[in-house]
C-alpha cells in the first residue's frame, strides 16, 4: 500500500467518521431490524395448512409500511352493511351425547374453551340443534312419536323426554357459559304420522296436520323455554328438497308459504311466540325457492329471512335473495366437511366461501355441520351421515380439534354478537371480510388463497402495515 499524503489522509479520515456516524456497516444493519408487531398495535393470529400454526398469535412479521406492490386491504368504518348474529355449528343430538358422557372436569373445560371469552375460549355464539332428530343422533325420533296407525291431533303425548338425556342438560351448561347464545331450531322430519308415507325417510306432511303441526312447534320453543333455553329461530324443515336422509321430509316451496301464510305464522302470533321463523334452509342452486315465498306478502310478513347451505350452488346466490327483498336476512346454517378431512383443501375452502364468502353476501351468521363426532364419525341413524367429520374429535375424555374448530374460531374469537360487517376490498389472492365490535375494535380475517407464501398490506389507519402469510393460511388481525 502506498503511503498516505497529508491530503489523502485528511479524506480518508473524513470518510471514516462519517461511516461511523452513519452506522453503515453490515452488522449493525443485522441487529437493528425494522419495528415488529409490538410496536403496530395489531393483533395477528394465524393458522398455515401444515398446522405448524393453529390459531397462534404471531408476535413477529408485522411491520410498518414500506413502499412496496403488494395488495392493500383498504378498510373503511364509514361504510357498513349487516349486524352479526353469530358463529359456531351444529350441536346434534350425537355431539351432545359424546359431550355429555365426558367426565364433569372434561366436559367443563371443553364447553369453556368453546363457548367462553378470554384467553383461552374460542367465543362460540351460534348453534342449531335438530327438533327431534337429525341424521347424527343414534336412532331416528320426534316429539310425539306412535304405533302406526295412531294419530294425535291434539298432541296430548307431546314430550321432549328424548332430548332431556343429552341435549337439554348440555344446552343447560353451554347457557351458564354464555347466557346470550343464540339458538336455532330445525326439524328434520315430523311425526311419521302425520306424513303422506308414514316414514322417518322422505314422504310429504298431509295438508290435514299443518294445523297440528304449528302447534308442535309451538309446544317444541315453549317446552324448551320452560327449561330455560330460547330458541331464537327456527327454519320449517332441513333440506326440503332431500328426500334421502334419515329422517327427512320434502317439502315444495308452494307447500312452505302455505303451511307460514295460513298456519304457523297466524298460530305463532296467536300463541305470542316471537321466535323467528327462517325459509328454505337448503342449497344455494335454488334462490328462486325462497324469493317465490317471499314474493308473497302474506307469507312474507310472517318471516325474517332465508337460510342456505352451499353443497350446490354459489355463495353470491345468498346477495340475490337478499337484493330481491333487502328488508329480510339471510342466514349460512350448514356445511359438512369430509372426514377423514384434509386440512390444507377444508382450510382454504370453507374459509374462502363460507367465511368470507357469507358475510360478505349479507349472511348474518355461519354455521358448520357438526360439533363432534367420534374417531369412527359416529353416532348416526341408520341410513345417515357416516363421513361427517366433527369441528372435534371426542374419544372418552380425548379432544383433538379438527379443521371445522379453526374455521369457525378464526371468527368466533374475535367477531362477538353485535359486530357489523365493514366494507372492505378484497382480491382473488386475499379474499377478506372486515367487523367492526361493539367495543370500536376492527377485524379483518384474510385468507391466502394462494399456493405460495406471499405478503400484503392493511391499511391500518393509525399505522399501515405489511405482513407475510404461508399459502393457504388464515388470519385475523385485530385493532
Amino acid at each position: 500500500m502506498k503511503s498516505l499524503n497529508r491530503y489523502n489522509l485528511k479524506f480518508y479520515l473524513i470518510i471514516t467518521l462519517i461511516c461511523a456516524l452513519q452506522a453503515c456497516n453490515d452488522d449493525e444493519t443485522v441487529t437493528n431490524p425494522p419495528p415488529e408487531v409490538a410496536d403496530v398495535n395489531v393483533g395477528f393470529f394465524l393458522t398455515s395448512p401444515n398446522e405448524a400454526n393453529l390459531l397462534a398469535q404471531i408476535t413477529t412479521g408485522i411491520f410498518p409500511l414500506a413502499a412496496n406492490n403488494n395488495f392493500t386491504i383498504n378498510v373503511s368504518e364509514s361504510t357498513s352493511y349487516q349486524e352479526m348474529d353469530g358463529f359456531g355449528y351444529s350441536l346434534t343430538g350425537g355431539s351432545a351425547m359424546l359431550i355429555n358422557n365426558m367426565s364433569s372436569s372434561s366436559r367443563a373445560e371443553l364447553l369453556g374453551e368453546l363457548f367462553g371469552t378470554g384467553e383461552n375460549g374460542i367465543g362460540v355464539s351460534y348453534l342449531r340443534i335438530s327438533i327431534g332428530s337429525s341424521d347424527l343422533d343414534e336412532n331416528t325420533f320426534s316429539y310425539n312419536d306412535l304405533p302406526s296407525g295412531q294419530t294425535d291431533e291434539n298432541l296430548d303425548n307431546f314430550s321432549l323426554n328424548p332430548d332431556m338425556v343429552n341435549l337439554v342438560p348440555v344446552l343447560k351448561e353451554i347457557l351458564a357459559i354464555n347466557p346470550n347464545i343464540k339458538i336455532l331450531g330445525t326439524p328434520w322430519s315430523a311425526p311419521t304420522w302425520m306424513k303422506s308415507n308414514g316414514s322417518t325417510i322422505g314422504g310429504e306432511l298431509q295438508p290435514q296436520y299443518y294445523d297440528t303441526y304449528a302447534n308442535y312447534f309451538v309446544k317444541y320453543i315453549q317446552g324448551m323455554a320452560a327449561e330455560g333455553i330460547t330458541i331464537d329461530a327456527i327454519t320449517i324443515q332441513n333440506e326440503p328438497e332431500n328426500p334421502y336422509n334419515n329422517p327427512s321430509m320434502v317439502m315444495t316451496a308452494e307447500q312452505q308459504k302455505t303451511f307460514i301464510r295460513d298456519h304457523l305464522g297466524p298460530t305463532f302470533q296467536a300463541e305470542n311466540v316471537t321466535t323467528k321463523i327462517i325459509l328454505f334452509d337448503h342449497n344455494l342452486d335454488n334462490p328462486d325457492y325462497p324469493i317465490s315465498i317471499l314474493n308473497d306478502a302474506s307469507a312474507k310478513s310472517y318471516v325474517d329471512g332465508s337460510a342456505f347451505h352451499l353443497y350446490a350452488g354459489q355463495i353470491d346466490n345468498m346477495s340475490l335473495v337478499r337484493n330481491a327483498h333487502p328488508d329480510k336476512n339471510v342466514y349460512f346454517t350448514e356445511q359438512w366437511i369430509q372426514a377423514p378431512g384434509d386440512f390444507y383443501s377444508d382450510i382454504r375452502w370453507h374459509v374462502r366461501e363460507l367465511m368470507v364468502g357469507a358475510p360478505r353476501n349479507w349472511s348474518k351468521n355461519v354455521l358448520q355441520w357438526n360439533l363432534a363426532a367420534n374417531p369412527n364419525s359416529d353416532p348416526h341413524t341408520d341410513g345417515g351421515c357416516t363421513e361427517c367429520l366433527g369441528a372435534i374429535t371426542i374419544d372418552g375424555n380425548n379432544v383433538q380439534r379438527n379443521s371445522g374448530y379453526y374455521i369457525i374460531a378464526h371468527s368466533s374469537k374475535f367477531v362477538p354478537v353485535g359486530s357489523v360487517r365493514i366494507e372492505s376490498n378484497t382480491s382473488f389472492e386475499f379474499p377478506n371480510v372486515a367487523y367492526k365490535t361493539p367495543d370500536n375494535k376492527i377485524v379483518v380475517v384474510v385468507l391466502n388463497n394462494s399456493d405460495v407464501q406471499k405478503s400484503l398490506n392493511i391499511n391500518v389507519p393509525t399505522k399501515p402495515i405489511s405482513v407475510t402469510m404461508p399459502a393457504g393460511s388464515v388470519a385475523t388481525f385485530i385493532w
